[in-house]
């Protein structure tokens, strides 16, 4: 069985709450996952945050899902995306100098997809994972073109057409669930089979 635990870890205004999947083989890659916008009410423990923690874990990943600044007991405020870049920084450089030299996937949902597409800029991760990201309200940077992107045909906070404007410059391709809405209600196991295939017998 997996191994959960709760740590808390220096962070750039204080202690970060951080929840750390540990697989129950050898681990063969480190993945970050950050939650939705806080200012709306996500926290780590979004579903949709702790489904691709486990289909993480499930492959034989380490896994770290933390608690943004002024979420649950991480310290400090919301800081409008710039110290949340920070706070995902802060957690993946732990992940990495606790646990090995992995290969890094960093994966985030909605606002957590903006945060870790700015985060990849300074990590160089080996793939990014991005579920509904927020392309729209806050200004999203380009990203690998091995990115694994999910959204849903009938999100009504990020609208997949405003996903397809921000991707098509980019020639990135959109997994798009037929039906699925911004927080993929009744197709959590259609999503975690999706992340699961896009890495079962991928070399890392």
């Amino acid at each position: 069985m997996p191994i959960l635990e709760k740590v808390f870890i220096p962070g750039p205004v204080g202690k970060l709450e951080v929840v750390v999947h540990i697989p129950d083989v050898v681990p063969r890659a480190i993945v970050v996952v950050a939650h939705p916008l806080p200012t709306a009410g996500g926290t780590m423990e979004n579903k949709i945050v702790t489904t691709l923690a486990k289909t993480f874990v499930e492959l034989g990943f380490t896994t770290l899902r933390f608690n943004f600044r002024g979420v649950g007991t991480s310290s400090g405020e919301f800081d409008n995306g710039n110290g949340e870049v920070d706070d995902a920084l802060t957690v993946t450089r732990y992940a990495l100098n606790k646990y090995g030299d992995l290969p890094l996937i960093l994966s985030g949902f909605s606002f957590g997809g903006y945060v870790q597409a700015r985060a990849a800029q300074q990590l160089s991760p080996r793939q990014l994972v991005l579920i509904a990201p927020a392309v729209t309200r806050y200004a999203m940077p380009p990203v690998s073109p091995n990115t694994l992107l999910i959204h849903g045909e009938l999100d009504e906070v990020v609208s997949l057409m405003d996903v397809i404007q921000w991707a098509h410059p980019q020639r990135l391709p959109i997994v798009v669930l037929p039906g699925a809405v911004h927080f993929f209600h009744g197709r959590l196991d259609q999503l975690k089979e999706i992340v699961r295939h896009n890495f079962m017998g991928q070399a890392l």
